[in-house]
């Protein structure tokens, strides 16, 4: 599934308490309750796992993970994560956020230690579900196959973020769109080219996901993986 849609879901990566547990230890990050939507005023907010402890830690070495990762870059052909990373939380308010336009991440790390999009990735993107996530809760939005459109528009210097948007979006544009649902502690396995974008919350229940780039050894190239990108394309 990966080398044709250009994602891969894991069911319960890690147990559903897990991520639960780490939710909880978001909710206090915030400064937010469960229980007081009055409080939730804004439609996204962003915490963070920056040192991989406590359920943080459960999931980021998921054998799950592991397993699915070895196959699809081969063993040694990434790098372990430390941590979750950056977990945007959208909230179900009137006022979405104007920041679900479709794209990719910045997939390559340049000399002066910031991170641009080229044709040339050294990751693969990791979405970890730690709430509930059904059709209307925000799901991350996935253009099935998009990898291979996107693949034939970039390459090997890097685009303006403004512009990646506007060439993700035209070339990804006929292509079916999945849902990232699921059950806390599912992960899905995105490659660096699958277009994909945010959605509107339609539901009552805010959505907690982290979004962690996976690097890969090989650097600058996908040669590392098994099914490298002139394959994908």
């Amino acid at each position: 599934m990966f080398a044709t849609d250009g994602y891969l879901k894991i069911e319960q990566a890690a147990p559903r308490a897990v991520a639960d547990a780490a939710r909880a230890v978001l909710w206090r990050q915030l400064g937010l309750s469960p229980d007081a939507p009055e409080s939730w005023t804004e439609p996204v907010r962003w915490a963070a796992d920056m040192t991989g402890e406590g359920p943080f830690g459960e999931l980021v070495r998921s054998p799950k993970l592991a397993a699915a990762l070895d196959q699809i870059c081969g063993v040694g052909g990434w790098t372990p994560r430390g941590s979750l990373g950056n977990i945007p939380v959208r909230f179900p308010v009137s006022r979405p956020a104007e920041d679900r336009g479709w794209h990719i991440d910045a997939n390559t790390p340049l000399p002066d230690g910031s991170w641009a999009v080229t044709g040339r990735p050294h990751t693969v993107l990791l979405l970890t579900l730690l709430s509930e996530v059904g059709p209307d809760d925000a799901p991350t939005r996935i253009r099935v196959g998009s990898h291979r459109d996107v693949a034939q528009v970039l390459g090997p210097e890097p685009v303006e973020l403004a512009e990646m948007g506007r060439l993700v979006d035209e070339a990804s544009a006929s292509r079916p769109v999945i849902y990232a649902t699921g059950a806390p502690g599912d992960m899905y396995l995105l490659h660096p080219f699958t277009a994909h974008a945010a959605d509107e919350h339609r539901g009552s229940t805010p959505r907690f996901m982290a979004q962690s780039p996976v690097m890969l050894t090989a650097s600058g190239t996908l040669d590392g993986c098994r099914q490298p990108p002139t394959r994908w394309r």
